[in-house]
């Protein structure tokens, strides 16, 4: 039996059709789904789901790509209230993303005129430059509230990071001990796995590790210890092979642990059992 600990199940891709998709995931041995909310409308629906259905389970919080949302920033103080319900397990997904900063839109833009570029260029990256670091602020903002969140309620964090490393290590290492944080659909090498660890902290691996290419995360997912990753769809992305580039979703999560059974040289069933220990003691289940 296996946790999805990473879907986005108040997704549009899953209108209509969850009583369907969950009953799919528990044909196929996927028995409970962590539903992931990123702002106050996705959380909202995502508490209302696990309502609905015994199996599942919500983490609330407010995604770093996010916080510059009208209103965003204002959910904070709606979400303590919100993550005291029974059936919410975690805070987040929550985090750093360097990714989505607004610099990264100028970046590859063709213009008609080279000195037009040059022109308008250097005040819109100006410009650009400002808006990065109010964003990168912002993050950093909602990050230590929502960590401190999680230390006052005795939860634990789904994080997400994407090209901000340093900086998220940097926020979280004041809470070592406090609390302990998932690195979802992690893809990082195995050193980077050991640093996280170290700080008593776990990665969870996706689809991802199915791919062809994914020959580091493979190396990640083979090299860290029994008790130090859970395993995730992040669906509706992130389908696992051979479903890649199709809607994945919670069902699938049997394949990845498939994968990861064969690149530990485990079995299913150990790479299952593992990983049902791990998520009963890091998430919150019976916590009320």
């Amino acid at each position: 039996m296996l946790t999805d600990t990473h879907a986005h199940l108040d997704f549009p891709e899953f209108a209509g059709q969850l009583d369907a998709v969950i009953a799919r995931a528990a044909e196929a041995g996927v028995h409970r789904i962590i539903t992931i909310g990123i702002d106050r409308e996705s959380c909202r629906k995502s508490v209302a789901i696990a309502e609905k259905h015994d199996n599942v389970y919500a983490v609330v919080g407010l995604h770093p790509c996010n916080v510059l949302d009208e209103g965003a920033m204002d959910f904070l103080e709606e979400l303590p209230a919100l993550a005291k319900h029974p059936k919410v397990v975690a805070i987040g997904e929550t985090g750093m993303d360097y990714h989505h900063l607004p610099s990264r839109g100028l970046a590859g833009r063709k213009e008609e005129s080279v000195f037009t570029a040059l022109q308008s260029g250097t005040a819109e990256s100006l410009q650009a430059g400002i808006a990065d670091g109010a964003m990168k602020s912002t993050q950093a903002e909602a990050f230590k509230a929502q960590l401190d969140l999680a230390v006052e309620l005795g939860l634990n964090v789904v994080i997400h990071q994407r090209d901000a490393w340093p900086d998220t290590l940097d926020l979280l290492r004041p809470y070592t001990g406090k609390l302990r944080g998932v690195f979802h659909c992690f893809g990082g090498s195995p050193e980077s796995a050991a640093e996280i660890a170290a700080m008593g902290h776990l990665v969870s691996f996706t689809g991802i590790v199915t791919f062809k290419n994914a020959t580091l995360v493979q190396e990640t997912a083979k090299s860290v210890s029994s008790d130090g990753y859970m395993v995730e769809t992040d669906c509706p992305y992130l389908a696992p092979v051979p479903f890649r580039g199709k809607t994945c979703e919670p069902a699938h999560a049997n394949l990845t642990a498939e994968k990861i059974a064969e690149l530990r040289g485990e079995s299913a069933a150990q790479v299952a059992a593992e990983t049902e220990r791990t998520a009963h003691s890091f998430f919150k289940f019976d916590r009320l």
